[in-house]
């Protein structure tokens, strides 16, 4: 069987999904966390964990519409926001089929910010730009987590894996 898209975007973007829920657990109750960044011209932790939406949920919108624009609004400003955004994500990912999105296949769709206006097609939107800005913002999360004395390890950070069945 040859590996669909679906394969290549959405398990991975669940797995971290779902470490990030242990993330916003482990942040809880820490003062100053949600601002907290790597440095000053990054964003804070809170718009890094809300990004992963963006890149993922967002990302498949995007393609159906034909246009992905980001999403520059504020950040959600508690962890139960935050959650219920990761949830939210999580659901509609969890909706979609391999045939809707092996049907995305060489659909034109394009990334607009400003003026800027790149053409892509979907699958090389979401394994060259979705993706790659999903995991950056993941692991910029986890680092922002690491250096402010949180208590998280790169297990928290692969989650739960997809291990082969025992023989």
């Amino acid at each position: 069987m040859s590996l669909t898209l679906h394969a290549a975007t959405v398990p991975n973007w669940l797995q971290i999904l779902g470490s990030a829920k242990g993330w916003l657990d482990k942040a809880e109750g820490q003062d100053g966390i949600l601002g907290a960044k790597l440095a000053d011209d990054m964003w804070p932790f809170a718009k890094q964990i809300a990004v992963l939406a963006t890149h993922s949920q967002g990302a498949i919108e995007g393609v159906r519409k034909g246009v992905f624009t980001p999403e520059f609004g504020p950040a959600p400003t508690t962890i139960v926001e935050l959650r219920a955004k990761i949830d939210g994500a999580i659901a509609f990912l969890e909706g979609l089929t391999v045939e809707e999105m092996q049907a995305f296949v060489g659909q034109p769709m394009r990334f607009e910010i400003g003026e800027k206006k790149l053409p892509f097609l979907a699958e090389d939107f979401l394994l060259t730009f979705s993706q790659t800005n999903f995991f950056f913002h993941a692991v910029t999360a986890y680092g922002i987590l690491r250096a402010n004395g949180i208590a998280v390890g790169k297990l928290d950070y692969l989650g739960k894996l997809r291990m082969a069945l025992p023989a």
